[in-house]
């Protein structure tokens, strides 16, 4: 068996991709004004079909353009002439994907096409071909060289087809001003979902388990409040009152900074040495936001607020189990 060099085999199919997409952005053939415009303005549903790797690459151009804006299925062809070609309508819209433009089963589903009076675009090797001859609007993807030393498996052809379907989604995208809220709403799972609408009102402690002490207590005594509540800091009150005003914050940082001055922990009150400029954020900001805001000012701890009142916290600890990094 000859020893092959996978880095550098693996290094030289890609480079091969890559001038075929530089290729294809250059050509005449990257013409997608219209393709986009007839997508733009329908009315009714996106179906995209394909067999084999179109049919792979169909089907993912699908999901793009579903999450991104404009809601699209993926039919195969041999199914849709078996009966699901009953779920297109009048004012919905085809896409077919085929290399050569002479795919059997999509050829088949022409005529049917045809008599529903369905718009049809597609991408293939050749306007000329039956499927690029049939179709409204039509993309050319001619590579010169796939990436498959044989010239047979579909490689660069499948990435530039692949790429280009991107390229149209995010051209979509932009033209529907699609938001990161309405990307949230097409991905409600996932760490993906958790990051475009977990709250920090959601993950936060509330003000009334945090470590509240008043000013005028002794920093040992602030400390054992702190071991008891397990968070790292203690938030500093006016009076005792439950419901007295936040003053200041004491955290781990604050004590370091103070030993090193040598304060006497049994004869400084907390007020002398607390944080009196602490850093707060609002509770109905994402909690990846609040992940930002901390890196930015280099700190774990956040007070939170709710207009102007105090009413929880949140930690760096808590970011990191709430699963949005």
């Amino acid at each position: 068996m000859k020893k092959i060099n996978f880095q550098k085999e693996a290094k030289k199919a890609l480079l091969i991709e890559l001038n075929e997409l530089k290729s294809f952005i250059e050509s005449k053939s990257f013409k997608v004004n219209q393709f986009c415009e007839y997508i733009f303005k329908c009315k009714g549903k996106i179906f995209l079909t394909g067999v084999g790797k179109s049919g792979h690459i169909a089907n993912k151009i699908a999901a793009t353009l579903s999450s991104t804006g404009t809601p699209s299925f993926y039919i195969h062809p041999a199914e849709a002439l078996h009966g699901d070609v009953g779920m297109i309508q009048k004012k919905d819209l085809l896409i077919a994907i085929s290399k050569s433009g002479e795919s059997k089963e999509i050829v088949e589903l022409l005529p049917a096409i045809k008599n529903l009076k369905v718009k049809l675009l597609s991408i293939t090797e050749n306007c000329r071909s039956s499927i690029g001859s049939a179709s409204d609007s039509h993309i050319e993807v001619r590579v010169a060289k796939e990436a498959c030393p044989n010239g047979l498996a579909p490689t660069s052809s499948t990435t530039v087809t692949l790429a280009l379907g991107d390229s149209i989604a995010v051209a979509l995208l932009k033209a529907r001003e699609f938001s990161e809220k309405d990307f949230a709403k097409s991905h409600p799972g996932g760490k993906l979902g958790r990051k475009l609408t977990l709250k920090i009102s959601d993950v936060m402690t509330e003000v009334k388990d945090a470590p509240l002490v008043p000013k005028n207590l002794s920093i040992r005594k602030v400390l054992i409040e702190i071991s008891k509540k397990k968070q790292g800091f203690a938030l500093i009150t006016s009076t005792k009152d439950k419901d007295s005003r936040i003053l200041g914050i004491f955290s781990d940082g604050d004590l370091r900074r103070n030993l090193e001055k040598r304060i006497n922990i049994d004869d400084a009150n907390i007020g002398q040495v607390m944080t009196k400029s602490f850093k707060t954020i609002e509770c109905n900001l994402l909690v990846a936001d609040a992940a930002k805001f901390m890196q930015k000012n280099k700190i774990y701890n956040l007070v939170v607020k709710e207009n102007t009142k105090v009413v929880g916290f949140l930690t760096m600890h808590q970011i990191i189990e709430s699963d949005v990094l």
